[in-house]
């Protein structure tokens, strides 16, 4: 022990501990690249994560609709089927029933058919084509500016 009565204060002046310099810059860019290293690498593995579980997503979606699209043929079988049974005992022979059957099928395929020509008929008229044309054009001058916000973007 010294004259002090401390243990550790030193022995002499000389073996003074030297006041440690502060961090220069490039310490602090070191540790600033570090930060964004531990940030970024956090940020990257939880977006990898992410993209592993939109990926197995959307093979769980096709499956699913692959199922949906099983499940609505056999219940559409089935209906038909059951319409072709009801029509049967309806007129009493399985060849009327079938008949009448196919001129249902028939009509339900003209009637879309024709629904599908009126779509594409007004998606083709002047007044439609030119208005798309106009929208368009404005869509394209219009300057889209960074720091405001238009009404239509608001939630």
């Amino acid at each position: 022990m010294d004259q002090t009565g401390r243990d550790d204060a030193p022995a002499t002046p000389d073996e003074a501990p030297a006041p440690s310099a502060p961090p220069g810059l490039l310490d602090d860019i070191g540790r600033l690249g570090r930060a964004f290293h531990r940030l970024f690498g956090a940020q990257l593995r939880l977006l990898a994560a992410e993209l592993g579980l939109a990926r197995s997503a959307v093979h769980w979606i096709l499956a699913a609709a692959l199922v949906a699209t099983v499940a609505g043929v056999g219940l559409g079988l089935t209906l038909l089927g059951l319409t072709g049974w009801l029509l049967a005992l309806w007129f009493g022979s399985w060849t009327w029933a079938l008949v009448a059957l196919a001129l249902l099928e028939l009509a339900f395929l003209v009637g879309a058919v024709l629904l599908v020509r009126r779509c594409m008929h007004w998606m083709s008229l002047p007044a439609t084509r030119g208005e798309w044309n106009a929208m368009m054009r404005d869509a394209l001058r219009r300057p889209d500016p960074q720091g405001e916000s238009r009404p239509e973007d608001a939630p």
